[in-house]
């Protein structure tokens, strides 16, 4: 079965009708393909026609009157024509040659060499450097348009970690414009400075950092925990350079440490509901004897033995019955109310222990106010334990405690930031376990208390703290 011949539509632009008529005779003894010839002799008229993109191939004399074919290049390369120019001189010239070249011309002929051979090679090489580029442009576009709608940050750096290349993805985690990146380096986004040092010493030493852990920060000083998967890589011309990927598991880890907190809240409380049960049966044990004794002794100085035994026995039903509330899901009235007014109240509640130590708790919020479901006696004991807290862990007189709040269309968002000492680490993860404090007369029950309300709200919570950093806790509700 014979195979059909492609169609190549080739325009001639030679303002001598003689050299036309032999280039148009030498194509049509070509065998390899189906030519349709258009001659154009007119410098202005071949950039109206190949403007059209309609020709497969164009050749053009080099000598076009006030204009040449390298200017015909650069007039069509202007209007976005992408048909390959091959140009036809009378005589070579080397310097003609290289010019051609650079100004993107596919190949460069001399009319007085030129025959039915040469021209065939000239054509098969230029159609299949075509097909070459197009299969390139089709790369590129197809891992430009991955590049860039990515959700993941995809970079390209200096060694220095200047920022070249980036992705929009940026926008989105790190809240910066991709053009606003260009420039910045890598080492001004990172929380910890001792997290970049080691990045980059492990990239350094083995070429490449793969799912490296980091705590970045946005614009807004939000912090988002990412992977940065990044190697060193070499250029055409051997200079090296950085790319990389940086991928946002924020929510990830959010949810993890949710997961955790149930868990182990939830193993908590099976322990607390035990331990009670079996504390309390040897307990009520020892409170009716003691009151036995109490009604049968006559000895005024064993009494007084009997009466500390039965305050402790108290003082230990007590506990008991404060730690199964604390770890018992809270009974919630829920109703509309106002976020607003809530935190307004917390904020006056505490505002006589903020005077007594020269301590400042400012209250600020943006848009208007918001109606969330809450009981509102237990939520603003929650946030009350909190703002308290934060009073006790800064200085006084230079204590500052900023309470912040932004109602959006679909939620609403509480921030408690306090300049005070801070967490470390291994405090933050401890934070609301109950009988935990670092206070030295503290019981470790209010935030614990605190954690159960705000679950039972439905409410996310985002603890931010650094040791000398002070401390955030950032609260979302659902509106």
């Amino acid at each position: 079965m014979a195979t059909e011949q492609q169609l190549l539509r080739i325009l001639i632009v030679e303002d001598d009708e003689d050299d036309f008529i032999l280039i148009n005779d030498y194509i049509k003894h070509l065998r390899a393909w189906k030519c349709e010839v258009k001659w154009i002799y007119r410098y202005d008229d071949a950039i109206e026609e190949l403007a059209n993109n309609a020709y497969t191939i164009c050749f053009s004399d080099y000598r076009l009157g006030a204009k040449n074919g390298i200017d015909l290049i650069k007039d069509i390369q202007a209007r976005n024509c992408n048909t390959p120019v091959i140009l036809l001189t009378g005589k070579g010239n080397y310097e003609i040659d290289i010019e051609a070249t650079k100004a993107g011309a596919f190949d460069y002929l001399i009319k007085a060499d030129l025959d039915e051979d040469k021209l065939e090679r000239t054509i098969r090489y230029t159609l299949e450097r075509i097909s070459n580029l197009q299969k390139i442009k089709d790369s590129e576009r197809k891992y430009r348009n991955i590049f860039e709608k990515s959700k993941d940050i995809v970079f390209i750096a200096a060694l220095d970690t200047s920022i070249l290349t980036i992705n929009y993805a940026v926008t989105d985690i790190l809240e910066i414009s991709a053009e606003e990146s260009i420039g910045k380096k890598l080492t001004d986004f990172f929380q910890v400075t001792g997290q970049f040092n080691e990045f980059m010493a492990t990239l350094q030493e083995d070429g490449e950092v793969e799912n490296y852990e980091v705590e970045l920060l946005t614009v807004n000083k939000e912090i988002k925990t990412c992977l940065i998967t990044a190697s060193i890589e070499a250029d055409s011309e051997n200079r090296n350079y950085m790319q990389g990927i940086i991928h946002d598991i924020t929510s990830l880890k959010k949810a993890e440490l949710a997961s955790l907190q149930a868990e182990k809240l939830a193993a908590t409380s099976r322990f607390i509901r035990t331990m009670a049960h079996e504390v309390r049966n040897p307990l009520n044990n020892i409170n009716l004897s003691v009151e036995n004794l109490v009604q049968q002794i006559t000895n005024e100085d064993d009494r007084i033995y009997l009466e500390i035994i039965e305050r402790n026995g108290k003082r230990i039903n007590d506990l008991i019955t404060e730690l199964l509330q604390s770890s018992r899901p809270a009974e919630m009235n829920l109703r509309p109310v106002s976020m607003i007014g809530i935190l307004t109240d917390v904020v006056n509640a505490v505002q006589d222990r903020a005077i007594l130590r020269r301590i400042k708790v400012n209250f600020s919020y943006s848009g208007n106010d918001c109606s969330i479901n809450a009981d509102g006696p237990k939520l603003e004991m929650a946030l009350l334990n909190i703002v308290i807290n934060a009073i006790e862990a800064v200085a006084d007189e230079t204590g500052v405690i900023e309470v912040t709040a932004q109602c959006k269309p679909d939620q609403g968002v509480i921030n408690i930031t306090d300049n005070g000492c801070g967490m470390n680490p291994e405090t933050k993860a401890r934070l609301f376990e109950p009988y935990f404090t670092s206070k030295r007369n503290g019981l470790g029950l209010g935030l614990a208390t605190t954690l159960t309300i705000l679950n039972a709200h439905g409410a996310a919570i985002e603890v931010i703290s650094q040791v000398n950093s002070g401390t955030t806790f950032r609260l979302t509700f659902k509106a």
